[in-house]
């Protein structure tokens, strides 16, 4: 009896190992997770982080890069599978989706695990849409939102929105300037204001006690 309570013991921490992991292996996903040719929608939101209203919007500007002959896509992702990163994850993607009788693809990725962005396009888009501009815009226009509020909705549309004005011809408006952070004014004094407030009343008290305290005493003495 002792065997199989033990046995039973076991069974059931595997079970419950099962149970625990499968949520984790649900939520990881890898290229071929998303089909082997283009969806139809242009937003793909797997990690659910747009709104009704904000896949609505991004679908309006993706579309308008159409008259650039561009193909451009939003993919947002839990987690990523084992042994992928974000950067390799958009390389697969991009082989898996293009096609010669197809407009070049623009994948603009999100992880929300890491907080995360990367771009990938198809090398036909090279000239107008060279690597460092990919990655500027990845790394900065859209990581910076991401990272200060996870403002998703902001992140993508700052990145579309500047990969929109190079290929309209217009100069790279560049990453958004750096947020400098000051501290408003105030009357509180700091604890250095306050330390060095009280020596200088201390010294000026001992210094009116030095003077008086002789004269007082001459004083008396002299009468």
């Amino acid at each position: 009896m002792s065997s199989l309570r033990r046995l039973a013991k076991v069974v059931a921490a595997i079970g419950l190992f099962v149970v625990l992991a499968c949520p984790l292996a649900v939520q990881a996903i890898s290229p071929v997770d998303l089909g082997a040719s283009r969806p139809d929608e242009r937003v793909l939101d797997d990690a659910e982080v747009f709104s009704r209203a904000s896949r609505s919007e991004l679908n309006a500007r993706l579309q308008d890069l159409a008259a650039d002959r561009v193909d451009a896509r939003v993919v947002t992702l839990r987690r990523l599978d084992y042994g992928l990163n974000l950067d390799s994850f958009g390389e697969e993607l991009l082989a898996q989706w293009s096609s010669e009788d197809s407009e070049p693809l623009l994948l603009l990725l999100i992880e929300t695990q890491n907080k995360r962005a990367s771009i990938a396009a198809d090398p036909k888009l090279q000239s107008q849409l060279p690597e460092t501009l990919l990655t500027s815009t990845a790394r900065t226009t859209m990581s910076v939102p991401l990272r200060e509020g996870d403002r998703y909705r902001q992140a993508t549309l700052d990145g579309i929105n500047r990969l929109s004005t190079v290929l309209g011809g217009g100069e790279d408006p560049g990453p958004p300037a750096e947020i400098v952070r000051t501290t408003l004014p105030t009357n509180i004094p700091t604890q250095e204001e306050t330390e060095s407030s009280n020596a200088t009343t201390w010294i000026i008290v001992l210094l009116v006690l030095g003077t008086i305290i002789p004269m007082a005493t001459w004083w008396v003495f002299s009468r």
